[in-house]
């Protein structure tokens, strides 16, 4: 059975700092991309595939595929790096019974309701309450971009976003 040994929210998915550092740090060998949007896209999906490292095995999967290869196996065997583009996609697939104790905050884009609220981090309202909600039931939220990074408490961040 795997084991997550990373969850993290970051709108860029696969990108050099998820393949370079992220995987190493946790000693991940396998990502878990969690991505309606990708995992129906073929082209995309390829170009993603191909970007894995060596002894790395990415599985692209739409939401529900998610959910329910966890549910029967926990993603197989070895350690995963489960990767989510976005707040409420954690919210949804934690909501539907995929079992996240911590989750990392990396790089979320810009738009005109988002805030920086840390380096290349933004949030809006609605991530805001999904985040408090989820903190609210126990799951432990960091913000940290890179791992040379200190990783920045969720309580800490939710005050500055608020104010």
């Amino acid at each position: 059975m795997g084991r997550i040994v990373l969850t993290r929210v970051d709108s860029r998915l696969i990108h050099g700092q998820v393949m370079t550092k992220w995987v190493n740090q946790v000693r991940a060998n396998k990502i878990v991309v969690v991505s309606d949007q990708l995992a129906n896209d073929e082209f995309m999906r390829s170009i993603y595939l191909m970007s894995a490292p060596a002894g790395i095995e990415v599985l692209c999967l739409t939401e529900a595929d998610a959910v329910e290869q966890y549910r029967r196996d926990a993603y197989g065997d070895g350690n995963v790096l489960l990767l989510l583009p976005s707040v409420e996609t954690l919210k949804r697939v934690y909501d539907h019974g995929v079992a996240i104790d911590s989750v990392q905050i990396g790089g979320l884009g810009g738009g005109p309701s988002r805030r920086v609220i840390f380096q290349n981090i933004t949030l809006d309202d609605r991530d805001a309450d999904d985040l408090e909600g989820l903190s609210n039931k126990g799951v432990d939220i960091v913000f940290q971009t890179i791992p040379e990074d200190v990783p920045q408490n969720f309580r800490n961040i939710i005050r500055k976003y608020r104010s």
